[in-house]
């Protein structure tokens, strides 16, 4: 069965994003699905930043068409672990 992983972050467009793409590119697509939120709507919509854009290419991993999106309550029932940063 498919694992479920969520990367939480204040504002998901830094830290909880690059921890997206980093753990997907360890992970078996077909085991692990991997996603990315933040517990504040600010940049819903918004690519991760540049900073982190730029941090994950140094180590070949593109996170560019991620797209910001907001924790929701579903996500507790529907991801198997949450990871939490801040």
């Amino acid at each position: 069965m498919k694992k479920k992983v969520l990367m939480v972050c204040l504002g998901n467009i830094c830290r909880s994003p690059l921890a997206e793409g980093i753990l997907r590119s360890k992970v078996d697509p077909k085991n692990v699905e991997v996603d990315s939120a933040g517990t504040a709507g600010y940049h819903v919509g918004n690519p991760p930043d540049s900073r982190s854009i730029d941090t994950a290419k140094k180590y070949n991993i593109d996170i560019s068409q991620q797209r910001c999106r907001k924790f929701k309550r579903e996500d507790y029932f529907q991801f198997d672990y949450i990871f939490v940063m801040d």
